[in-house]
């Protein structure tokens, strides 16, 4: 869905129209595929293909509807089938979009191998629910579908114009042999477009009618960009077509869609004038929030009350005032917005609104301003260099949703001029919480004193920042029931299945968000983890770090790495042994493992131990500070990430002397 921090923005589409054009006609509404177009003629090159887009075209007009304007959005694409996992992903083909009165065309077909042409409509339209999200799904239930097939499909509706901002993706996980997209458009407008990762540029022309223009990016022979790689984030390195709306000839205006004006207009709307009665109500809602002299505390407290009374609602209807919102204790994005930008200017808390995207999804473009980038909002904190997310409830600073850092944002800013405030911009980059924040400390002690078979294991793991949040909120949104059932499961990847004789927890519960790290003692035999081997004993110690993730790469790997977020672990380990039994295997202990970027350790698991007066200990520290590993070092990442999956498989030899 649309960002509605754009809403209101941009309403100069409805009338960038109504000066030339009143026809409601577009150049492609009688568009239908060939009839007589019955070949199934692939490229040898992808003869061995499991699937291949034969060709894709996808068509977007602005025209002229009444008063104001519409957008006309077409794709044509024709698959060629040759798998029976591409039969299995095909006979569903899901409408991308809400089958309603904008819906002007939807139809389906497949060509076989032998010419036998089987056509789907309106009236073979499914519907299917998932019922854990609660959406209605509309879908053709294929037929004939079978290896050595096409399957070839049209569909067309009226939208309203997006103009300030739009990203075509022209790449996907299966080859392409021809792509084109085209925008159609009145003449007295004028695009702005960018062409990413090798795509070519646009091309502008003038259309047959010499009434409107048109921009045209065709591609051919696009290799396949696979989204299976762990670590990575394709979307930064697909082909990509931005197009956004730049000037309008016939009323001069330029630089339509900038993120100066939209950062003036954003801030009006996010600071409004308070009357008498506006402060005050803003006053007695902040006079129940607790008062701290430390800064990163008081943000803290704020984002706590805020959170924990006022309900964020992204469908909600715009309030009348911030007293309206308090009394409702429902929001939108830009109500919360004003709430928050309220009560920071009662404390005098310095601040700047942070708009920007989901990396993982539209990664920000700090070359081209497009409202596309400004879906997600921050608050940034100067003087603490801290980021409080408004609207998850279950953050609080320092930690808010890392799919929003590692990327730039427009950080937007009150600058006063001859005493009146003023939203200015910059584009920064938006630092993740560094890895002190996130560093888990497991501390083990394994007692064999009184039984070889069966030691005393005891386990103190401290969770901190991301991998605490994980943990922290579940008490206040389950029943206590469910809770123990949750921290059984949690439980289980360190006693290895094995049940425990004793599970207490501390600083659970969301008021320890961001403050305190989230701990877990757990006490239990380690029978399952001995074997006699032979009046011998082995013993598999690795496991006790819990489970590891193992990463594969069979083919070769395309993506560079990047991860949600640094983060570390500092592991010990206690192996109490009674007299007259030693270890042996004890070297396993010794790893070390790094991956290094500009002359420094980014990454790394470095592993010892010693031995003295009957105790092992065993120290590890496994750390990722760095978010992004180039290609050429991810051999090193690698094994950096499968070294804790070695260490969890160390077993050693126990012996009676």
């Amino acid at each position: 869905m649309k960002c509605n921090f754009a809403a209101g923005l941009s309403m100069i589409a409805t009338v960038l129209f109504s000066v030339s054009l009143h026809a409601q006609d577009f150049s492609f509404q009688n568009y239908h595929w060939d009839d007589n177009n019955k070949t199934i003629d692939v490229p040898a090159q992808y003869k061995d293909e499991k699937e291949v887009v034969l060709s894709r075209v996808t068509k977007i007009e602005l025209a002229s509807k009444g008063k104001g304007a519409a957008q006309y959005y077409m794709i044509h694409e024709r698959i060629y089938i040759n798998s029976n996992d591409a039969v299995e992903r095909n006979n569903k083909v899901y409408i991308p979009f809400k089958m309603n009165e904008s819906v002007l065309e939807t139809k389906v077909r497949v060509i076989q191998q032998n010419g036998k042409v089987t056509l789907f409509d309106k009236k073979d339209i499914k519907e299917e629910i998932d019922e854990e999200k609660q959406i209605k799904y509309n879908y053709f239930a294929i037929t004939g579908l079978e290896k050595g097939s096409v399957i070839e499909k049209i569909f067309m509706l009226e939208e309203f114009p997006e103009l300030d901002g739009k990203t075509m993706r022209m790449q996907s996980s299966i080859p392409i042999v021809s792509n084109e997209f085209q925008l159609i458009y009145p003449r007295h407008l004028k695009f702005k477009t960018k062409s990413s990762n090798g795509l070519p540029e646009a091309v502008e022309a003038t259309a047959t009618d010499t009434l409107k223009k048109t921009l045209t990016v065709l591609d051919k022979n696009i290799a396949p960009l696979e989204d299976d790689e762990k670590y990575s984030n394709r979307d930064v390195y697909l082909k990509l077509f931005r197009y956004k709306l730049d000037e309008n000839f016939y009323t001069g205006a330029k630089n339509i869609n900038s993120y100066a004006k939209f950062s003036s207009n954003f801030y009006d709307r996010i600071n409004p004038v308070l009357d008498k009665k506006e402060l005050k109500t803003v006053e007695d809602f902040c006079s129940q929030i607790p008062k701290s002299n430390d800064l990163q505390e008081q943000i803290w407290n704020i984002e706590n009350k805020i959170k924990k009374t006022i309900a964020y609602n992204l469908y909600a209807d715009n309030a009348e005032s911030i007293a309206a919102i308090i009394k409702t204790k429902q929001s939108n994005k830009v109500d919360l917005l004003k709430l928050y930008s309220a009560v920071f200017r009662h404390f005098k808390i310095e601040n700047k609104v942070v708009l920007t995207s989901d990396r993982f999804q539209i990664p920000f473009e700090k070359d081209f301003e497009s409202y596309e980038n400004l879906d997600e909002a921050l608050f940034y904190f100067p003087a603490i260099k801290k980021y409080l997310t408004p609207t998850e409830i279950e953050y609080r600073i320092p930690l808010f949703p890392d799919s929003l850092g590692n990327n730039n944002g427009l950080f937007i800013s009150e600058k006063i001029f001859g005493g009146v405030g003023m939203g200015i911009s910059e584009i920064n980059f938006i630092e993740l919480p560094g890895v002190e924040i996130t560093t888990d400390h497991m501390v083990i002690t394994v007692d064999f004193t009184e039984d070889l078979e069966n030691p005393k294991i005891t386990t103190s793991i401290d969770f901190g920042g991301y991998t605490a949040l994980n943990f922290q909120p579940i008490k206040d949104f389950t029943s206590a029931e469910q809770y123990q059932t949750i921290l059984k499961s949690i439980a289980e990847n360190y006693t290895i299945n094995t049940e425990y004789t004793s599970l207490k927890t501390e600083n659970d519960g969301v008021e320890n968000i961001g403050k305190k790290p989230f701990v877990m003692q757990l006490t239990f035999e380690g029978k399952d983890l001995i074997q006699n081997a032979g009046g011998n004993y082995l013993f598999s110690v690795g496991k006790l770090i819990g489970s590891q993730m193992e990463l594969y790469q069979e083919d070769k790997r395309t993506l560079p790495v990047e991860i949600d977020h640094p983060h570390a672990y500092q592991r010990t380990l206690k192996i109490i042994l009674p007299k007259g039994v030693t270890a042996k295997n004890l070297e396993k202990f010794n790893m070390n493992f790094k991956t290094d970027l500009n002359q420094k350790t980014e990454a790394g698991f470095v592993s010892n131990y010693t031995e003295k007066d009957g105790v092992i200990t065993v120290t590890n520290t496994e750390f990722y500070n760095a978010v992004n590993y180039p290609l050429e070092k991810f051999n090193d990442y690698k094994n950096v990430i499968n070294a804790a999956a070695d260490f969890n498989k160390i077993v050693i030899m126990l012996t009676k002397s």
